[in-house]
């Protein structure tokens, strides 16, 4: 498990580097979007990735893989709208983005420590199309939850959803380096 620890935090420091680089492109504006928009970038992301998958092609340049950080930055950005308070000024400072960043990946790590312990790391048998296919079932979960004003009975809520994505995606991130140095060592 020491290594799949040593890959997540490797990922997640990719995915952080591009957030905070384009906070400092961008400032804060991602703080407009309503909870329902940043559904939608998750929902659109995961789209292309199993629409790539099923296809074998892509016309367009970005990668796959940009589009699972994709999906990292935006569950990240979606806790961090949740954990605010309704009169958080629209503009942040960097030094508190990158806090609020840091401390949201924190508890993935926590989640994933706990769900490796239970699952034996299940995820490293798991095609990486089938972490597209779990990915899109979370964002349709979080689109109903929505739909339903944020009320579940007995299911999970929005942040457990979230989590879950960040985990999948970073796990396809790190299914897909592998294969990469795999195919790299053949003659």
């Amino acid at each position: 498990m020491k290594k799949t620890f040593e890959q997540f935090r490797e990922v997640v420091a990719l995915c952080r580097d591009l957030f905070l680089k384009k906070t400092a492109d961008y400032g804060t504006a991602w703080r407009i979007l309503r909870p329902e928009s940043i559904t939608d970038q998750l929902y659109i992301k995961a789209l292309r990735i199993r629409s790539i998958e099923q296809k074998g092609e892509q016309k367009v340049t970005d990668s796959v893989e940009s589009e699972f950080i994709g999906l990292v930055n935006y569950c990240v950005l979606a806790l961090i709208q949740m954990s605010l308070p309704k009169d958080t000024p629209l503009e942040l400072n960097p030094e508190m983005v990158a806090g609020l960043y840091d401390r949201h990946i924190s508890e993935n790590i926590q989640l994933l420590e706990a769900k490796n312990h239970d699952y034996d790391e299940a995820w490293r048998l798991m095609r990486v199309s089938s972490m597209t296919d779990l990915i899109l079932q979370k964002i349709l979960r979080i689109k109903q939850i929505e739909d339903n004003s944020g009320l579940t009975s007995v299911s999970e809520g929005l942040d457990s959803n979230y989590r879950d994505i960040i985990n999948y995606a970073v796990f396809a991130l790190i299914r897909l380096s592998e294969k990469n140095i795999h195919q790299q060592d053949k003659p």
